[in-house]
């Protein structure tokens, strides 16, 4: 056996848990080099990234959009135009376009229309009809790049706010909208409010970590909705002063709840602002009071709440839409609602008081919307149309820009002055404009005055759905299972060398210094565990050059307790350059205990065949065999960037994959399993080859609950370089129809 399949073996070996089973901390370093650590908090705190200039008046290409501009010689906003009918409007020139702040009309420096998605998109091909006789496994999917991004969407569920009634409306209306309206482009995010800082770890265009996010979406008990979108009418305790008590505790709860509503929002706007282009958020809630008819003096620190969430939308780009859950109610009485003691005036304010809190939980979501300029969805019973709608609205929108007075961002008074925003069109027709409603009186420039600290830094490059690429990583994580250890996710963070900083010290040592922050993230949100470092490196000139080349590799094993879905994040700052990098992998652990048939995850690494004349070139796009025990005589050893840390390979090479097969069902009469696998290649959703079905090889194996399985593809001339899918599928012919196929896959990239 050759040294690269030995290497993908040893990132599922049950061995390497040996080392860190016994640790509390969630990572376990190897390094090929001495690391000496140094305090985390030593480290010096960047400096500011300067704002870039605005940007010239005209059309903007997709990769230069920048949004919104706050800025002492540029406002720019985003607005969409309707004509009567709905249909967005294209074609308004800056003459037929009036723009106001705090009532003064101001003169337009800037105009353009942004197309986000193509005028003559083609309708996706059908797919072809499910065989209900078989699991049809799902076709994996590649990466997006932020130049891939169409539209960038995050469906936040108010689970502090929906009722158990509304929950499994909305549980429906989101596998629809993953099933049959996500598109390709689309990075999306389920969010829930209740949910912490592993909500931003989610946006994906992988449907595996959305549905595993809708799972997760349940009634919240604590909650501020009850069973029903309303609460019912109970029996008064015959002690006015405790009725009054209980009420006013009850609206201390729901204020309470709305606070964390927003805060929730707040949070994922943050997260938002990095992203590339328009950012929208579609709020799913019953609602929340921003003021009450009785209490008006509520109102003013509710709008605060809201003006400073409609501002920080603003200046990160992102639209609000929201969705009320409830749907049409009826308002009357209903079967839940106990009248006892209550006469006819009594019932009459009783349902007054339901009508009133009907409206005023609704106005919340309608100023939410209508400030940062998307449309509030209300009165529906079918959540998925409304979905329809929203994302529809999303197919273009105008850049206005204007420069602003002197007064606008004056220092005394601009972080107190809301400056309201409005938008007139002049062409004859009547039309609906939708744009966010005002900003405060502070320039972009100053609020990037506060230095961001270390651990800014590196949290900002680790929640962000891109990697960071200011250091080059490359993160391979996997699932294994060993019946001693149990189940554990085994990681491997390639980092490339060139990108480090090296200084030379007086013993002739290369030293090079960086900060690792790890953090792993369960299916709801919560982060499992996390670990911060700072690294010291000193390597001979030998080892220097050998880091330059190949650079370095760190492991990380965690031991999984419970199955699920989980996330690995890491990002890594170079203290020399202050460059940030950062990485992730998605990774399911099913339940082994189920006894069902499951997989590992894929290991990959490659090689290349001697002699010169054997390397596919003749022999198609691919061609896949089943791996020979031992043929380290043919096989040339050591390419760093083909290990199964990096994954990329040329065209020629011999790519080895590895996984194992857990729970296959033992036929009675022979005590054997009947058991075919097969590869396929897909680049992007497009399959390029698919393998022949195999038989698993059972010499030597010792444990059948655990088949170690393994293969290669020596990848031809004819495969164009570019991110490529290995998926493998399994069957095993013994179990049900509904568990007899299972698959697991990994990305790879074929460079010249």
């Amino acid at each position: 056996m050759h040294y690269s399949i030995l290497k993908s073996l040893s990132m599922l070996s049950p061995e390497s848990l040996k080392r860190y089973s016994t640790t509390k901390s969630l990572l376990a370093v190897v390094l090929i080099t001495q690391l000496c650590l140094t305090a985390f908090s030593q480290q010096p705190s960047p400096s500011p990234t300067p704002a870039p200039e605005p940007t010239p008046t005209g059309q903007q290409k997709t990769e230069d959009v920048d949004v919104v501009r706050i800025t002492t010689n540029l406002v720019q906003v985003d607005a969409v135009v309707t004509d009567k009918s709905g249909k967005i409007v294209t074609d308004l020139k800056p003459d037929e376009i009036e723009i106001y702040e705090d009532g003064h009309k101001q003169k337009i420096t800037n105009f353009s229309y942004f197309q986000a998605e193509p005028a003559n998109t083609e309708p996706a091909a059908k797919s072809p009809a499910p065989d209900k006789t078989a699991v049809a496994p799902p076709v994996p999917v590649t990466r997006l790049r932020p130049e891939d991004v169409r539209r960038t969407i995050a469906l936040v569920v108010d689970d502090l706010g929906l009722s158990w009634e509304s929950i499994y409306y909305v549980r429906r209306a989101l596998k629809k909208f993953v099933d049959e309206q996500m598109q390709p482009g689309d990075l999306v995010a389920i969010i829930r409010t209740s949910g912490g800082i592993g909500a931003l770890q989610s946006f994906t265009s992988d449907k595996r970590q959305l549905y595993a996010a809708i799972e997760r979406v349940k009634w919240n008990a604590i909650g501020r909705s009850g069973i029903s979108a309303f609460a019912p009418i109970e029996r008064p305790s015959g002690n006015q002063a405790i009725d009054e008590a209980n009420a006013e505790a009850n609206e201390t709860r729901e204020d309470m709840f709305a606070v964390g509503t927003l805060g929730a929002i707040s949070y994922v706007v943050k997260g938002l602002k990095e992203l590339p282009g328009r950012k929208s958020i579609l709020l799913v809630s019953d609602g929340f009071r921003i003021y009450k008819f009785d209490d008006p003096r509520r109102d003013f620190m509710a709008l605060e709440r809201l003006r400073r969430l409609v501002d920080e939308a603003g200046r990160a780009s992102v639209v609000i839409y929201t969705m009320n859950a409830t749907g049409l109610q009826t308002l009357g009485l209903t079967a839940a609602d106990d009248l006892t003691g209550r006469d006819a005036s009594q019932i009459e304010e009783q349902m007054t008081n339901r009508r009133h809190a009907a409206y005023e939980t609704q106005e919340g979501l309608d100023y939410l919307a209508h400030e940062t300029g998307g449309m509030a969805i209300r009165n529906t019973n079918d959540l998925s149309s409304g979905i329809k709608r929203v994302l529809a609205d999303q197919k273009g929108y105008y850049l206005i820009g204007y420069r602003p007075d002197s007064g606008t961002f004056d220092p005394r008074t601009g972080r107190r002055t809301f400056h309201k925003l409005s938008l007139k069109v002049t062409r004859p027709g009547k039309f609906t404009v939708r744009m966010r409603n005002g900003f405060y009186g502070v320039t972009d420039e100053d609020r990037q005055t506060v230095k961001k600290t270390l651990a800014q830094q590196l949290i900002g490059a680790l929640v962000s759905p891109f990697g960071s690429t200011g250091v080059h990583l490359r993160l391979t994580s996997v699932f294994g299972n060993d019946q001693k250890y149990g189940s554990f996710m085994r990681s491997a963070l390639y980092i490339d060398g060139r990108d480090l900083t090296f200084v030379e010290t007086p013993e002739h040592r290369h030293k090079g210094v960086f900060d690792v922050l790890a953090m792993t993230f369960g299916d709801n949100g919560a982060a499992v565990d996390s670990s911060g470092k700072t690294f010291t490196v000193e390597l001979t000139d030998e080892w220097y050059k050998r880091t330059q080349r190949d650079g370095l590799v760190y492991y990380v094993t965690v031991p999984i307790k419970k199955p699920g879905a989980y996330q690995l994040r890491v990002s890594l700052r170079d203290s020399g350059t202050e460059r940030v990098g950062s990485a992730s992998q998605f990774v399911e652990v099913p339940d082994i205990k189920k006894n069902r048939i499951a997989l590992s995850g894929v290991t990959l690494s490659g090689s290349i065949e001697r002699p010169p004349g054997t390397n596919g070139a003749n022999g198609g796009a691919a061609d896949a065999q089943k791996l020979p025990a031992d043929d380290n005589d043919q096989l040339d050893q050591g390419d760093a960037e083909a290990s199964p840390a990096v994954r990329r390979f040329r065209h020629g090479m011999l790519m080895d994959y590895v996984f194992f097969i857990y729970n296959a069902r033992l036929d009675k009469a022979t005590n054997q399993p009947n058991l075919t696998w097969q590869v396929k290649l897909f680049q992007g959703s497009k399959p390029v080859f698919e393998g022949k079905a195999n038989g698993v090889d059972l010499t030597g194996q010792t444990d059948l609950k655990r088949l170690l399985t393994r293969g290669r593809i020596r990848l031809g001339n004819d495969l164009a370089p570019g991110e490529y899918v290995l998926q493998v599928i399994v069957t095993d012919a013994l179990a049900d129809e509904k568990h007899r196929t299972v698959s697991q896959w990994m990305d790879f990239e074929i460079i010249k």
